[in-house]
């Protein structure tokens, strides 16, 4: 019986022969199935393989900030740092301390014997030590002495606000202005010079502080209104939009009655002219509590610093770190401002140098910054007194033209505006 050959529709290049068995180059239908079976469980191994590695990418960056907020490294490299390269990189940067500390030391020391005349530093050792009544002894101890406090006081918490600030807000070009601090102060300060007649610095002061601190409250609620928790973009906005409000209002009043306001011109200016230290002692508890806040939030902040999600990984809570930043921001700036009036680039610009010194981690970056700050606004009163004997330009004219250059070149430098 002869075979007969067709064509097979299913192959194309089937052949039957006479047994009745079918061949073919296709795929039976039973290797088919496996074939796609197969394939559905290599595309799910993969796609275990790819959640799995997401997972492992996602420890291994808590892992690598774990490692940040322990050794203070500013490379996440995903390592432990060795024991010896941290203890050298510590002993550095404590080198480094001790160094601003001995600076710091010295602008005093040159802050107390220069102004209008010179003392020796003999004569300002008596002065302290065994103080008699003679004039330069008199100059010594109610002038320079509570000025040079007030330096003191007013840069270091002018340069802690900044670095808090700038840590929270992840934006190295934040200030404490920036919340609205000092606008909000300036104009209470109006309000109280127009409105009740205050025309005493202690006056000021109370007013001052009082319009700080309801500036930031309403800067937060604004920030925080709408859907979810406040962040740094909305407070920074919320900041700038009602600074904005003030400083307007500020100025209206200003012009209605200029006579009146002639008084608080040396304080609207930033100076330290005419203070004595009854008007720091009211306010020094509100910046000691602003620094107790700012040390207790340095290692929330590193983890801030590196994202929320990663932060919350962390085991870090968001929210109350923003909250208690804000009320840390508002002790200090406000405090400061009150005592002096708004001076500029002091909480702007240390903070870069305390960054471009040790690197991104808050827990150096606060000691060094209540250090370098005095320096740098003491500094700035020296050559305010030096530049027009007898008379003076006031602190925050000084600091706005000094650090404004400094600023420029600190910011072309990749390591001094990184965070």
């Amino acid at each position: 019986m002869t075979a007969v050959t067709a064509t097979s529709p299913g192959t194309g290049d089937g052949r039957k022969t006479g047994e009745g068995q079918q061949t073919g180059r296709g795929e039976p239908p039973g290797r088919g199935e496996q074939g796609s079976r197969g394939e559905q469980g290599s595309r799910g191994e993969q796609g275990s393989r790819g959640e799995q590695g997401s997972r492992g990418e996602q420890a291994g960056q808590v892992r690598q900030a774990r490692g940040r907020l322990g050794s203070g490294d500013s490379a996440a490299t995903g390592t432990k740092a060795p024991a010896r390269g941290v203890a050298r990189r510590h002993s550095v940067r404590a080198a480094g301390f001790l160094i601003a500390l001995a600076a710091l030391a010295l602008v005093v020391m040159v802050s107390i014997s220069v102004g209008a005349r010179d003392i020796p530093p003999a004569v300002v050792w008596d002065a302290l030590v065994s103080p008699a009544d003679i004039d330069d002894h008199h100059v010594v101890r109610e002038l320079r002495l509570p000025r040079t406090v007030m330096g003191l006081a007013v840069g270091a918490a002018l340069g802690v606000a900044g670095a808090l600030i700038q840590a929270l807000a992840r934006n190295p070009l934040a200030d404490p202005g920036i919340l609205g601090v000092n606008a909000g102060a300036a104009f209470s300060v109006a309000v109280g010079v127009g409105v009740f007649g205050v025309g005493s610095i202690s006056g000021y002061i109370w007013f001052a502080f009082a319009g700080a601190l309801i500036v930031t409250v309403a800067v937060y609620l604004i920030g925080a209104a709408g859907r979810g928790p406040a962040d740094p973009v909305r407070l920074v906005l919320a900041g700038v939009a009602l600074g904005a409000v003030m400083s307007g209002l500020t100025s209206a009043m200003v012009l209605l009655d200029p006579q009146a306001f002639d008084q608080m011109r040396n304080w609207n200016a930033g100076s330290f002219v005419g203070r004595n230290l009854d008007v720091v002692g009211p306010v020094l508890p509100f910046l000691a509590a602003g620094m107790v806040l700012a040390v207790l939030s340095a290692r929330a902040l590193n983890a801030v610093a590196l994202g929320e999600d990663l932060a919350a990984s962390l085991g870090a809570n968001v929210t109350r770190t923003r909250v208690v930043v804000v009320i840390a921001v508002t002790l200090l700036a406000g405090g400061a401002t009150a005592i002096a009036g708004p001076i500029v680039f002091v909480g702007l610009m240390i903070p870069h140098v305390a960054r471009w010194i040790v690197g991104p981690d808050q827990r150096w970056i606060l000691p060094y910054t209540v250090v370098l700050a005095p320096i740098l606004m003491l500094s700035a009163d020296i050559l305010g007194r030096v530049l027009m004997r007898p008379g003076e330009v006031p602190v925050g004219i000084v600091t706005a033209f000094v650090g404004a250059p400094v600023l420029i070149v600190l910011i072309r430098r990749t390591k001094a505006s990184g965070l």
